[in-house]
């Protein structure tokens, strides 16, 4: 028996297959776009797809479903919008209508927004859109490993968005537009909205550079920018440096904030390709010791959005119908 899990993310497509172990692999955005690689021919060269016996996807923000459900019973593929903000390139539309075709047993995991029952309703009072779905992955993915039930969940990479956990449910998340930077993406600051409203950007050329690569001045494509920017700061570039010491700052205060509303927290888990990392900058230990004093810290795999999509589709192949407050709807 074999499940796998797929985590739509900003630079490509992630999969995991989960067997006697698991094995990951990832296609990159402009790959997909430019239809120079099928997600299907990629596992079929690792896994005959008669041996899956369920599939878990994320879809872009997956603001229009609550559940998570067959894929067969999504409509619009489970999004209200495919413009704006956060808005959809191309690649894992691709991905999503390959599966969609295959046959392949799928389900698909909603995002965390405003109408998901779970979050505590002042969350779902303030913010229209909290998460998308992978970081739902990633928190099944943490508390497998973990086993706590109170928690804080950060994940960091081109992105930041954290989430808190309480009895085993997500209640809160504060999603990448809103709170703390990551490499490509963070808030939309007075300027920016100023920008906007006289037609010299839109929403998504201002939240696509609203993260480290703002500071440190970097233009370039977003598979490019986190290389670029480690490339400065082994230079030496001042700009890079500050960049992230930019990024530890935002991300502190959005965890400190998480656990200042939560009655308990019994750790914190950072993960993302920028949360994991040691080497070249410590971005984990320094982080680690900002928030340390709140509770336990620690650190999962950058593949852990892949991970704990493949959990969910084993787990609920196995009778789950709750999956960290999130009904199965099958």
């Amino acid at each position: 028996m074999v499940f796998v899990g797929m985590d739509h993310g900003t630079t490509g497509v992630s999969f995991t297959i989960l067997g006697d172990g698991a094995e990951h692999f990832k296609i990159g955005r402009e790959d997909l776009s430019a239809g120079r690689v099928s997600a299907l021919e990629e596992l079929k060269e690792r896994v005959s797809l008669d041996d899956i016996r369920l599939m878990a996807i994320t879809y872009a923000m997956g603001d229009a479903i609550t559940t998570i459900k067959p894929i067969e019973r999504v409509k619009n593929r489970g999004i209200i919008s495919i413009g704006g903000a956060g808005k959809v390139t191309g690649g894992g539309t691709a991905v999503y209508s390959e599966i969609e075709k295959s046959g392949i047993p799928t389900v698909l995991i909603p995002g965390l927004h405003r109408n998901t029952p779970c979050l505590d309703e002042r969350f779902r009072a303030a913010y229209s859109h909290h998460a998308s779905p992978e970081k739902v992955s990633i928190c099944y993915n943490a508390y497998l490993e973990t086993g706590w039930e109170n928690m804080i969940v950060s994940d960091i990479s081109s992105n930041t968005v954290t989430m808190l956990i309480e009895d085993g449910k997500i209640t809160g998340a504060m999603d990448a537009c809103l709170g703390a930077m990551g490499i490509i993406h963070g808030p939309l600051d007075l300027e920016m909205l100023r920008k906007i409203d006289d037609g010299e950007k839109t929403a998504n050329e201002c939240f696509s550079h609203a993260g480290a690569v703002k500071v440190a001045g970097i233009e370039t494509r977003v598979s490019r920018a986190k290389d670029e920017l480690l490339s400065m700061y082994l230079d030496g570039d001042r700009r890079a440096e500050l960049a992230l010491e930019t990024m530890l700052m935002t991300i502190a205060m959005e965890i400190w904030g998480l656990a200042g509303i939560s009655s308990r927290v019994d750790g914190i888990v950072l993960t993302g390709s920028v949360g994991s990392m040691v080497e070249p900058f410590d971005f984990y230990g320094k982080l680690r010791e900002n928030v340390e004093d709140i509770a336990e810290v620690r650190r999962i795999d950058a593949t852990s959005g892949s991970m704990g999509s493949a959990q969910i589709a084993r787990d609920i192949h196995g009778g789950s119908r709750n999956i960290l407050g999130i009904e199965v709807e099958i």
